[in-house]
């Protein structure tokens, strides 16, 4: 039961090139940004990521997109990503662009088992009828786009069929976890990050204060340790490290 790996590099060892990858955080709030920089470091490339956003450059996922790392992205956010802009336009990266509330929902029905759902969101536009860019060809031209997907009516209003998103892997950070993988969000950061624990095969977390089993309340814990395979301790250091993406002050 005790899920606790030493390192960072330890508990994402064995992500190999070309797998899939559910990263909870929202902007740069609530990132996993030590065990990002371990993967950085372990090499593994043509990577695809589900996201929100691909962080920001030099930050969070930014770092994997900067050297090259990630092949795909399913995300609802660009974000002011230069790198990520630069390489999805010029045909380096493939996108697949989700309305926010719809990639949620497709990392919890991913996670609680759910192959698909119907939801409103999307329908008569492009996500619905196809034809979203998904990778440009080097001459600007689309190479692939979405396809179209079905739709159907309930209670006589339309719906377009979603799925469920599950991946190899995910990486969230937490305030706080237990050895038995139970999580506490604190504000912001409890944002994808239960979502993405939840549709990851083997989920990687990193804490920013680990307590023994039975500390935490059941009342408290935001998400189950049956949802995490693996704890990473962060360092007082790494756990202070928190950028903020924009600051903005009074005159």
């Amino acid at each position: 039961m005790d899920k606790v790996r030493v390192s960072a590099a330890e508990a994402v060892a064995d992500i190999p090139d070309g797998a899939s990858l559910a990263v909870g955080g929202f902007g740069l709030s609530g990132v996993p940004e030590a065990a990002i920089r371990a993967l950085h470091e372990q090499g593994a490339t043509g990577l695809e990521v589900v996201s929100n956003n691909c962080g920001v450059d030099g930050r969070g996922l930014g770092v994997l997109l900067a050297a090259g790392r990630i092949a795909r992205v399913t995300g609802s956010y660009v974000g002011e990503n230069k790198e990520f802009a630069r390489q999805y336009l010029s045909g380096e990266l493939e996108v697949e662009l989700v309305p926010q509330g719809t990639l949620a929902e497709r990392l919890r029905a991913g996670g609680a088992g759910i192959p698909a759902f119907y939801t409103p969101a999307g329908v008569g536009t492009q996500v619905a009828r196809g034809g979203l860019p998904w990778r440009y060809a080097p001459d600007g031209s689309v190479a692939v786009a979405s396809p179209p997907k079905e739709t159907r009516d309930f209670h006589g209003r339309p719906h377009v069929l979603e799925r469920g998103i599950t991946t190899d892997f995910a990486l969230v950070r937490a305030w706080r976890g237990d050895r038995h993988g139970n999580l506490v969000f604190r504000r912001a950061a409890a944002n994808f990050n239960p979502l993405a624990a939840m549709a990851g095969r083997t989920t990687v977390a990193e804490v920013e204060e680990l307590v023994e089993p039975g500390e935490l309340s059941p009342d408290e814990v935001h998400l189950p340790g049956v949802f995490v395979q693996r704890i990473v301790a962060l360092t007082p250091e790494q756990a202070a490290d928190k950028q903020i993406e924009k600051r903005t002050v009074r005159p």
